[in-house]
């Protein structure tokens, strides 16, 4: 197939080659319409621009649009993205879409762009093709041959149970939420293989499609005897509606019932008791995908070895947590019924 050039695009759209090359560098004295014409004719052909000199290189990063739940994650994820793109002399474009032609379309003005969020193979494997460097802060499938740059479900959850067990809790919950977010799956697992060690301990996994359904799971709990003296959850929003309706029904919190959200998002600290939560870098999430971009655009490591970089959470002890009561299941039962 015959290489696309300005010329084989201007030829398509009775453009001049100036035109072109201005529409697609994204330099001003084009038009939008001329602009969204042209860089659709290049997707079409296949087009894939070259730098000229001393032109910087371009870092995009697609969010996926329609995963609310994980905004202010994403807000950070960008701002550090930013940060370490600019630091090392690149341009950055942000698109957000979960279309995979509008992805494909996007990935043609860039070096190599950042994929964020619960983006379909079909827009990672689209991108690869062309050659275009891909870093994820997603979910792959096992041994996936893309760059990913994530957080720590797993090890962070069993870091909660550990702290947990160690102030006294052996009556935990795990509250999931909605079902179909993978991190909280794994989140689920990391607490499960510390607890299920401890025969001591009781253990309950919540999980149910509207948030807003807590207080019934939590009163079939405590009628089949089973009454909570803490609550991991698996994030900060869904903590802040434990806790929320638990101060509803008179609990002290955290004197009768401890509570861990995890992301450790603005609203963790506009709830009184503030709440203990596991802080997700996010900030520096963004830098991690920018190094990686970096290093695929220079060739500095192996393309035939996938990276997998993580960053650990931490725990941020506040005032929703506290040692557990020693009670009996009457003085528990007593407790969680006034």
């Amino acid at each position: 197939m015959a290489r696309v050039t300005l010329a084989t695009i201007a030829e398509r759209t009775g453009l001049s080659k100036f035109a072109v090359s201005r529409a697609l560098s994204g330099k001003d004295g084009v038009s939008a319409e001329t602009r969204s014409r042209v860089q659709a004719v290049a997707a079409e052909l296949g087009y894939v621009r070259a730098l000229t000199d001393g032109e910087q290189p371009v870092l995009g990063v697609v969010f996926h649009d329609t995963d609310l739940i994980n905004s202010e994650l994403h807000l950070l994820v960008q701002s550090g993205f930013q940060a370490e793109a600019q630091r090392r002399g690149y341009q950055v474009r942000m698109r957000w879409t979960h279309d995979p032609d509008e992805v494909e379309r996007f990935a043609r003005s860039c070096s190599g762009i950042a994929m964020v969020g619960p983006h379909v193979k079909d827009s990672m494997y689209r991108v690869r093709a062309m050659g275009v460097p891909v870093a994820r802060n997603g979910w792959l499938d096992p041994l996936e041959p893309f760059d990913i740059v994530s957080g720590t479900d797993h090890e962070a959850a069993s870091a909660v149970a550990h702290y947990l067990l160690g102030l006294g809790h052996r009556r935990i919950v795990y509250v999931h939420g909605a079902p179909g977010y993978r991190g909280r799956v794994e989140r689920f697992y990391g607490m499960r293989e510390v607890l299920e060690k401890h025969a001591d301990v009781q253990f309950l996994e919540m999980k149910f499609d509207a948030e807003i359904r807590f207080t019934e799971h939590l009163a079939k709990a405590r009628a089949d005897g089973f009454h909570p003296t803490a609550f991991f959850c698996a994030h900060d929003g869904l903590a802040l509606t434990v806790m929320s309706e638990l101060l509803r029904l008179g609990h002290r919190i955290p004197e009768e019932i401890s509570i861990i959200g995890f992301g450790d998002y603005s609203a963790a600290t506009q709830i009184s008791p503030h709440l203990t939560t596991v802080k997700v870098h996010g900030l520096e999430i963004g830098a991690g995908l920018v190094q990686v971009l970096d290093d695929r655009v220079h060739q500095r490591v192996s393309p035939d070895v996938p990276r997998r970089i993580m960053m650990a959470a931490r725990i941020v002890e506040r005032a929703s947590t506290a040692p557990a009561l020693d009670l009996d299941d009457d003085d528990a039962q007593q407790a969680a019924t006034g």
